[in-house]
């Protein structure tokens, strides 16, 4: 059926447009014969196309059709490459149209505001601006072909823990500058087709049920022309939700809450105009589907599994190096961890994904090696076994070696969708065995699996250290590459590894009790927090080294006519082989009226550079980027003044800095008696006239001056000023 086919909404009956408002089953929307309206199928997807063939559920017990999975969220997130993720989202828009599946849900863009929430594998950074770009990058991607993403979940869902009922209670400003902001970011830049809801409330409303959230800000403010559609079993109140602008439950429950809307709008309880705008969205997004140019099967797995290890080397983060990587071809090498023979590539839950095939990383360095490559696994992932006889094996392996690539990481059952993390700790035996392998040979390298930050405790102790986070399918070829040099490390933190747990924004507020969460540290999210604080980290923000050396020259900024500032700086490969760098522009305000953190990340740019080669690099700094939420008019302004950009390699490798003028906006709010003194003061009209009064009425004393700034000035009769003088003024700045 052509799209031209679907019907207007005035040609359903009210019993057929509630039904097109929630699933028909757990995977499909529900179809209506009568008009020639057929179901759609939306599927899990944010690294990978999980269609489920027989029972369905959202926890990834059931099987699925092999599909690539590419590295999740975490992993993808460190290129900092928008561009790389739009090629990943174009691949799976691919798999998801031969299999004819009309909605990827995915990506999911969430803060990651603790190191301990248990999905942050599936998420991008803790970061709005990385999260933003990288989300963009991959709806583009997917839609590219003709099938719909779904951008999750909206919003603030930053926890497993009572994920379902939990109110996340967040102030204006970070709810909009931190946990909003990519939200926004990826809908205006790419119109996803659907926007999911989170479980959870946010300042005591449901998410799926807040007109706030779903027609205030998403319709209103950023222009969404999509459909809501609610995360599996989010739906509270199914009237309330039709309401607030929220236009698919799913799954479906047998009519159950469709016969509800039926009774309300019969009833008048429900304005059925309101399910009629609900109903043209679903319909639109059935036309949507209908239109997608065919895409002919079967899937070229070999060609996705290659890029699948391409976009995987280009997502190990290289810590640590003191010269042992890029390891020699000839090297005699002993390979310890059963990770390396029994790889963790992707994360547990409603993302996991049956592979078309899976690179092991033993193997693969076995293909490369041109010496001789033993190994032991060290230890058991799931604690079975002799550990101390284990240990002894690797230790012998080590001992007999050159190098000892040693894989860590972090078991699967310790790390899900539905819990939390109660810690950050690698388990106890994979340190004792690291401790027992640099007994016998200094020569160590470690390489981590893990898909939230784990603690390094011994970072000083090796001479080399690769996060390599989930990597998909092809993760271990990929970090063969790595370790032998074939691609040169190039991905960089999208989030912050601190010294302690206890040392991260939201320690004493996570993840909250009796159904609330207070997220107390405010706008200091991540390195915003630790650069505030001058707290020393592991490894900071944006950190990751490679095999070559960059040299910034001096930066520039102008600000170009649509308001945006374009940041300039030369960047020099100093060292023997191509590299990428990714240069990253933090941007702060000297004397800011509003509290900022020290700088924050407003662009960033992966760039090519040849051994040898300059490259004028060019970061773009968006002027909506600049803007801070101003809690007094209720939406974004940009403060003038004169900002510093300062460019770098990480948050804490900042190696050139320039400025850039903005004239902004000035915010005049209205005087009244309540306003204060420095309000006054500060006003344009009767600023400078009210000054001169109230330091001659506290006789010139500098520190009663400002004793008095913030003082309402209705307040205290003749104190600085007499009552009349203060009134006056106050009606001189209102007639303006």
């Amino acid at each position: 059926m052509s799209d031209d086919r679907i019907p207007d909404v005035s040609e359903l009956s009210l019993e057929e447009k509630a039904s097109l408002t929630s699933g028909l089953n757990f995977w499909h929307t529900t179809a209506v014969e009568r008009v020639g309206v057929p179901s759609l199928m939306l599927t899990d997807g944010p690294h990978g196309l999980r269609k489920q063939t027989g029972s369905a559920d959202h926890l990834g017990l059931a099987g699925s059709v092999p599909a690539t999975c590419f590295p999740p969220a975490v992993g993808l997130a460190s290129s900092l490459d928008p561009e790389l993720a739009e090629r990943v989202g174009e691949a799976l828009g691919t798999e998801a149209a031969i299999e004819n599946v009309a909605v990827l849900l995915g990506p999911g863009i969430n803060i990651k505001r603790s190191p301990l929430c248990g999905r942050n594998f599936e998420y991008m950074s803790e970061d709005p601006i990385v999260s933003g770009e990288m989300g963009l990058g991959l709806v583009k991607g997917i839609q590219s072909k003709g099938v719909g993403s779904s951008l999750k979940h909206f919003a603030a869902n930053n926890q497993e823990s009572d994920r379902m009922r939990s109110s996340s209670d967040v102030d204006p400003r970070p709810l909009h500058e931190i946990y909003l902001r990519a939200f926004e970011r990826v809908v205006k830049g790419g119109q996803p087709w659907t926007v999911m809801t989170s479980y959870n409330k946010i300042n005591g409303v449901w998410a799926s049920q807040d007109p706030w959230l779903l027609t205030e800000v998403l319709r209103d403010d950023w222009g969404f022309e999509g459909l809501v559609v609610s995360d599996w079993g989010a739906v509270v109140d199914r009237i309330e939700g039709v309401r607030a602008g929220m236009d698919l439950e799913m799954p479906g429950c047998d009519g159950r809450t469709d016969a509800d809307i039926v009774e309300a709008a019969r009833s008048g309880a429900l304005d059925e105009a309101a399910l009629d705008a609900v109903v043209r969205r679903n319909l639109d997004l059935v036309r949507k589907a209908l239109s997608r140019p065919a895409i002919d099967g079967p899937l070229d797995a070999a060609a996705h599994h290659a890029l699948a290890r391409e976009v995987a080397a280009r997502c190990i983060v290289l810590l640590k190096n003191d010269g042992v990587l890029p390891l020699r071809r000839d090297a005699k090498l002993a390979v310890i961890g059963e990770f390396a023979e029994k790889p963790r590539y992707q994360g547990a839950g409603s993302s996991q994904i049956v592979p078309t095939k899976l690179d092991v990383a033993l193997d693969e360095i076995r293909a490369l090696a041109d010496g001789a490559v033993s190994y032991a696994p060290g230890f058991a992932i799931d604690g079975s076994g002799d550990a101390a006889e284990l240990r002894a094996q690797a230790v012998a392996a080590a001992a007999d070696a050159e190098v000892a690539v040693l894989f860590l990481g972090v078991p699967a059952a310790e790390e899900s969708e539905g819990f939390d993390r109660t810690h950050i700790d690698l388990p106890a035996v994979q340190l004792e065995l690291l401790d027992a392998v640099l007994a016998v040979n200094p020569n160590v390298v470690v390489v981590l699996s893990n898909g939230g930050v784990v603690d390094l405790p011994f970072v000083d102790k090796v001479p080399a250290l690769l996060e390599g986070w989930l990597l998909g399918q092809a993760g271990g070829g990929a970090t063969a590459d790595i370790l032998f040099g074939v691609a040169n490390p190039s991905a960089r933190l999208a989030e912050t590894i601190p010294l302690r747990l206890e040392d991260n924004p939201s320690y004493g507020n996570f993840p909250g009790d009796q159904g609330r969460v207070r997220y107390g540290e405010g706008l200091l999210v991540g390195y915003r927090w630790y650069d505030e604080r001058k707290l020393d980290v592991r490894f900071p923000f944006g950190h990751g080294l490679s095999y070559t050396t960059f040299e910034y020259g001096d930066a520039a900024a102008r600000v170009t006519e649509s308001g945006d500032v374009l940041v300039t700086v030369p960047v020099t490969n100093t060292g023997a082989v191509a590299g990428r760098e990714v240069v990253q522009a933090y941007v702060s305000l000297p004397g800011s009226a509003v509290q900022r953190a020290p700088r924050e990340l407003k662009g960033f740019r992966s760039v090519l550079v040849e051994a040898g080669q300059t490259v004028d690099v060019e970061v773009l700094l968006r002027h909506e980027d600049l803007a801070y939420w101003d809690l007094r008019v209720d939406r974004w302004v940009v403060e003038p003044g004169r900002y510093t950009v300062e460019v770098g390699a990480s948050s804490r490798d900042l190696r050139s800095q320039t400025a850039f003028e903005l004239a902004g906006e000035v915010v005049r709010t209205p005087i009244t008696l309540n306003s204060t003194f420095g309000e006054l003061m500060d006003d344009p009209i009767v600023g400078e006239e009210t000054r001169a009064l109230v330091s001659e009425g506290v006789g010139g004393d500098a520190g009663a001056l400002v004793l008095v700034t913030d003082l309402p000035v209705g307040r205290l009769d003749g104190f600085p000023l007499p009552r009349s003088v203060s009134v006056g003024l106050v009606e001189k700045a209102q007639r303006g």
